[in-house]
């Protein structure tokens, strides 16, 4: 059976923008989980959160789709729900984290995917998902 893997908007950034750190080759572990995707036959999730993130981060709509395009057989486009809209909101207040992370969080449990971020953010959140970094999937 096919994986589902879901990324955090700052994972799809460090994808985009290779962006590697003394130390820390976020770019790199990022594109190594990718390549191990596309070995597999596996699917990756991108949401209307992630897609609306990115915009608001200075990526007009056609980049977006652009870089987007290479992985195109791999993507699965998903949306939040209002109930879960409603409920991240409900979230963000009660613990203290990013409205947006909390849609991340919930569209990954939905969906039942592997959750893939580096925000401590998602440490509050759990009972909801658990969130695995790149670099423990490909070693």
């Amino acid at each position: 059976m096919e994986k589902r893997y879901y990324f955090d908007t700052s994972i799809w950034l460090d994808l985009f923008e290779n962006r590697d750190e003394p130390n820390r080759p976020k770019g790199k572990q990022i594109r190594d989980l990718v390549k191990k995707i596309i070995q597999e036959n596996d699917i990756i999730l991108f949401s209307d959160q992630n897609f609306v993130e990115l915009n608001d981060l200075g990526y007009p709509v056609w980049e977006i789709k652009n870089r987007l395009g290479e992985l195109e057989m791999m993507i699965l486009f998903i949306e939040a729900t209002k109930k879960e809209t409603s409920k991240a909101r409900d979230l963000s207040k009660k613990r203290g984290v990013p409205r947006g992370d909390a849609v991340h969080a919930l569209l990954a449990r939905r969906y039942n995917a592997i959750f893939i971020a580096l925000d401590r953010d998602f440490q509050q959140l759990l009972d909801i998902v658990s969130p695995w970094r790149p670099q423990d999937l490909t070693s």
